[in-house]
């Protein structure tokens, strides 16, 4: 293959990331998701109930398949004809979110629709993935996924300043930031900016991933489906056999499956409590993402020379606090009061506040991501190969995307508050945190060759 086909190949494979990203960023945490809990669904509370579950239930069946499905595409060896597969049902469940109007009577077909999205999501991006190694080498790797991480941060950010700037109109304005009339004629009293978002990210994602179909290199065609099942499945149990017999690895993926699941978790209802709790527009929460997703990129910057001088295992100790400190801080504010004092009617610190706790939450799930990855480099290392590691990192993460979700629905649901229903974050935050004191190894001696 020529220099160029190569550059071609890799550029297209980062933009995939760029396609991607708008889904998570508009729909499940910043734009889509807060309008359906206060608008499609009456009761706020009972909304976060029914969105909890539906990304629960979404979870479960990614975290059912997604290893299975690992296991046979490998054995396959073609990956895209399965992205292509997984594709079509992402791109009719996200444009099908246009029919969330509100006050709905029956918001099942939405909540099916997104759950659809969301999987087929999740499997893409594991398919995605794969494609990976095939296009470097060494530390030319490194930069692939670090670049193709921070284009999906920049196509994030992108996908929320064109809805200030084109579609959600000011608070208590008819005009957008741009000082436009929203385009097409969207009807906010009709909620059709917010669901705009869906048929956007649809149309977002078909543009900019048809490049990684045209031009990134596929991996050979290795056998048929039918013998693929069996093996595939029993080289999912083999890797999972050779983690359980590393002490420290295996303690360290449970640990950072918990406290990855909590950072899910928070991100995806943050956007809804704001809205519930604080009453924010769609003005105010796009703004809240773009100040989230700035201070992420800032803080991986930041985790990162933090990590080169100490470790990693520092890093995401720091970082853990600082995010059970934001829930606690998120569970402290109301509209009427912080920390159980009273405020003025009108006051604006509640907003303050919540954006400096958006600004900390992105920051240190920058900081603990990038670090997170280092240290399991450092405690999988001389144990089992760095491929099989982050294979299982992924997988853990998946595994139980589905807990958060459904404690915090299951919270709600139970109490009727969106408080409340939070608070069970915080327990995951602090398990995976007690866990990963009891995953010494490799990391530490790292460090200390780090300081000689």
């Amino acid at each position: 293959m020529t220099e160029r086909r190569q550059s071609r190949g890799i550029l297209a494979w980062m933009l995939f990331d760029w396609a991607n990203q708008p889904f998570q960023t508009l729909i499940v945490t910043f734009v889509f998701a807060p309008y359906f809990v206060t608008a499609v669904i009456d009761d706020p509370a009972e909304g976060q109930a029914l969105w909890g579950t539906a990304i629960a239930v979404a979870g479960g069946a990614t975290a059912l398949l997604a290893p299975i499905l690992g296991a046979i595409a490998d054995r396959t060896g073609s990956l895209k004809p399965w992205i292509a597969v997984f594709s079509i049902p992402y791109v009719i469940g996200c444009a099908g979110l246009w029919l969330a109007i509100p006050a709905m009577p029956a918001p099942f077909p939405v909540l099916m629709l997104f759950a659809l999205a969301f999987a087929a999501s999740e499997l893409t991006l594991i398919l995605t993935n794969a494609l990976l190694p095939q296009l470097g080498e060494g530390r030319t790797l490194g930069r692939i996924s670090g670049s193709g991480w921070a284009l999906g941060y920049v196509g994030g950010l992108l996908s929320l300043v064109l809805v200030l700037a084109l579609i959600a109109p000011e608070p208590g304005s008819e005009r957008t930031l741009a000082g436009l009339a929203p385009i097409f004629g969207l009807d906010p009293a009709a909620g059709e900016p917010a669901r705009a978002t869906g048929p956007l990210t649809a149309l977002w994602y078909v543009v900019f991933a048809l490049p990684l179909f045209l031009f990134t290199p596929d991996r050979p065609r290795r056998g048929t489906l039918g013998p693929a099942i069996s093996a595939g499945l029993r080289d999912l149990g083999s890797t999972i056999a050779r983690a359980r017999s590393h002490r420290n690895l295996f303690i360290y993926l449970l640990a950072s499956m918990l406290y990855r699941d909590g950072l899910a978790a928070l991100f995806a209802f943050g956007g809804i409590f704001a809205a519930g709790v604080l009453g924010w527009g769609l003005f105010q929460l796009a703004t809240f993402g773009i100040l989230a997703a700035g201070a992420g990129a800032l803080g991986a910057w930041v985790g990162g020379r933090a990590d080169s001088a100490y470790g990693p295992r520092p890093v995401v100790t720091t970082a853990i606090w600082m995010l059970v400190a934001v829930c606690m801080t998120v569970l402290a504010t109301s509209r009427e009061s912080f920390a159980f004092l009273p405020l003025p009617a009108g006051s604006s610190l509640p907003d303050i506040i919540f954006l400096a706790a958006g600004a900390f939450l992105g920051a240190a799930s920058g900081a603990l991501q990038a670090a997170s990855r280092t240290l399991l480099i450092d405690i999988a290392r001389a144990r089992i190969d760095s491929a099989q590691a982050f294979g299982l990192y992924a997988l853990s993460g998946r595994v139980t995307a589905f807990i958060g979700p459904t404690l915090i629905a299951t919270m709600t649901a139970v109490t009727g508050s969106q408080h409340l229903g939070i608070s069970p974050v915080i327990l995951l935050f602090v398990s995976g945190l007690v866990l990963l004191q009891f995953s010494g190894g490799g990391e530490r001696q790292e460090t200390r060759k780090r300081h000689r």
